[in-house]
């Protein structure tokens, strides 16, 4: 008789927990992350009531509350060898998370769209009740069940610090964009059609420029055109000041992990360094992140 094939784990599973998980030794928090404040929600063993405290947004007040619920548990006869404590992706970041394991605290980051939600009907949304909602996801991936949620891959400040030019660059694209856009609907509203605003020389020729009537562009509107154009014009040099940057680190540092794949990845043709560096930044590093959150979590 055959054996059966054993299955191969996948490398950068984070929708489960690999660790065992002991409901008697953990303390499980999960946090709602608002600009102000954060409703911070527990589960204590040994405690019948499960928490939920609304706190200023401090990180040394939550520490404060782990420690006080931990004190909590142990009372009722439980010692706690595990703080897990999980938020979802959101404006924040990632900083409370490496703030966080730096004092030994277990510390998760959901993916907002894994968490499931009912669509039978319309569904109420309250702050406690989406803390309610990360409490039954974040509980049931701790127990190593699927189809819970997906955590992310935490990422060093380097690491994030290392994305921040491609994408202030393609902000600074899509304002270039709007801008662009914007004038020709202004001189579309004159009848004026021919005028190309990325030309070199445009602000030059808008003192030119007539109406199908034979008119100048009134002063207001040609004052706001003037002023699109030079918006224009800074952005341009923005975007440029960000790619020379850019070229300047390849060449100080070739050999440098991040820097030779996107060289590597440059000699396929239609490959140019802009998709090489996205591609680097955005999808290559964040693979490596998750095989080594996953590493550290089974080790």
């Amino acid at each position: 008789m055959r054996k059966p094939k054993k299955q191969k784990k996948p490398l950068n599973d984070l929708s489960r927990s690999p660790t065992p998980f002991d409901p008697n030794r953990t303390l499980i928090v999960v946090i709602d992350m608002a600009k102000e404040n954060w409703l911070v929600a527990g589960i204590i063993p040994g405690v019948e009531r499960q928490p939920l405290k609304k706190l200023p947004a401090d990180e040394n007040g939550l520490l404060k509350l782990l420690e006080r619920w931990r004190a909590e548990a142990e009372i009722a006869g439980h010692k706690i060898e595990r703080i897990a404590v999980a938020f979802e992706a959101g404006r924040d970041g990632f900083w409370l998370a490496r703030w966080l394991r730096a004092r030994g605290i277990e510390a998760r980051v959901i993916h907002a769209a894994s968490v499931a939600v009912p669509r039978e009907h319309r569904r109420a949304k309250t702050d406690r009740l989406d803390t309610e909602q990360l409490k039954r996801a974040f509980l049931g991936w701790l127990r190593g069940e699927r189809n819970h949620c997906k955590m992310c891959a935490i990422p060093t400040s380097a690491e994030e610090d290392a994305k921040r030019p491609h994408r202030e660059r393609e902000t600074l694209v899509g304002e270039q964009t709007t801008i662009i856009n914007r004038i020709k609907a202004t001189l579309a509203r004159l009848g004026i059609r021919s005028f190309n605003p990325k030309l070199k020389k445009s602000p030059e020729r808008l003192e030119h420029l007539r109406t199908p009537e034979g008119e100048p562009i009134p002063p207001n509107t040609l004052a706001e055109l003037r002023r699109d154009m030079a918006r224009k014009q800074l952005v341009a040099e923005q975007i440029k000041q960000i790619e020379k940057a850019r070229l300047e680190q390849l060449k100080q540092a070739p050999k440098a992990r991040p820097n030779l794949m996107v060289l590597v990845l440059m000699r396929v043709i239609g490959i140019g360094i802009e998709t090489a560096d996205m591609l680097v930044r955005e999808i290559l590093s964040r693979n490596l992140r998750d095989r080594r959150a996953v590493a550290a979590t089974e080790g």
